[in-house]
């Protein structure tokens, strides 16, 4: 007949330890009172009947408050739409324009002369866009 080992006997205890100590109650830890939120609330930052407010919660609040014609002109800059998070965080790489010269030729099924003319394309097909964190500028 075989004993049990040191090592099974060991994790077994383990085991019966972390078991234990997740059979705590809620209601233990965090005991229910009659005072719901909104009592709380009105106990420690609600203001006078008066209109003044009559905690230091409340008169930080209201010493932080700023009026509306503050946010005039600087909200542009600051503010987030579609468009600048893309143009900020998905920077287009450089896709420099190839100007060539097409020579004066004939054109079609009837030769049809064409003028001399310059014309501007891309270099690469496909606008190509870096991944956010990489670099774009020159090395």
């Amino acid at each position: 007949m075989q004993q049990p080992s040191i090592k099974a006997l060991a994790c077994l205890c383990l085991v019966m330890l972390l078991t234990s100590g997740c059979t705590t109650d809620k209601d233990d830890l965090l005991p229910h009172g009659s005072q719901t939120m909104t009592d709380l609330w009105d106990q420690h930052a609600g203001p006078t009947p008066q209109g003044a407010p009559s905690r230091p919660l409340q008169e930080a609040r209201l010493a932080l408050r700023r009026p509306l014609e503050d946010t005039g002109s600087d909200q542009p800059a600051y503010t987030r739409t579609a468009s600048n998070e893309i143009h900020s965080q998905f920077k287009r790489l450089p896709n420099p324009d190839i100007v060539m010269y097409v020579f004066p030729h004939l054109a079609g099924s009837d030769p049809v002369p064409v003028p001399g003319y310059s014309t501007v394309f891309p270099l690469y097909q496909r606008v190509q866009y870096a991944l956010p964190g990489e670099r774009t500028e020159a090395y």
